[in-house]
């Protein structure tokens, strides 16, 4: 079991280095603004906390009758969501080594499954991984962007490539 975790963390941990930097598979998610000094400044100089925001938003005390008339009013008008923070830090290392633990416990928790079946094979393994990531996809990033309009197509090549590379190799490993 340990072996096989380990492996199939490596390969998520990989994959995702070449998804999010090389490949460059996310890069609908980071567009550049020639303006972004100026959106920076204003955000710095509006926004006090670190946090989400959707702009323009209600106050949590709004009614209902406020909310539908937001609603309303919104229609056809600009919109941002905003991930703020005051002073960016970061500690490569340590996110690494949690994204890390992260990829092997969910190896250990796909052979955990896929160990709970009577019979198995390579195709139901490759399949039941290709499931679970699916299920996660559709009910995180797939389920957000039909929310908030977002691009999930580097989520997506995600889910092929990193789950069905780990279900290829649990496919393999766990039948031998």
């Amino acid at each position: 079991m340990g072996i096989g975790a380990l492996v199939t963390g490596l390969i998520f941990f990989f994959w995702q280095f070449l998804s999010w930097s090389m490949l460059n598979v996310h890069a609908a998610e980071f567009q550049y603004s020639p303006n972004q000094d100026k959106i920076i400044e204003a955000l710095n100089e509006h926004i006090t906390e670190d946090g989400s925001y959707m702009i323009p938003g209600l106050p949590p005390d709004a009614s209902g009758a406020e909310h539908e008339q937001f609603m309303a009013d919104m229609e056809s008008k600009p919109w941002a969501r905003v991930e703020y923070h005051k002073a960016y830090h970061v500690n490569m290392p340590l996110n690494l080594l949690r994204g890390f633990v992260l990829n092997f416990v969910t190896g250990l928790l796909m052979i955990w499954m896929l160990m709970n079946y009577k019979e198995n094979n390579f195709m139901k393994t490759l399949l039941t991984s290709l499931a679970v990531g699916a299920i996660g996809y559709m009910n995180f990033p797939y389920l957000n962007s039909i929310w908030f309009e977002g691009n999930t197509i580097g989520y997506i090549v995600d889910v092929l490539v990193a789950w069905g590379l780990s279900g290829a190799f649990l496919g393999w490993w766990l039948n031998r």
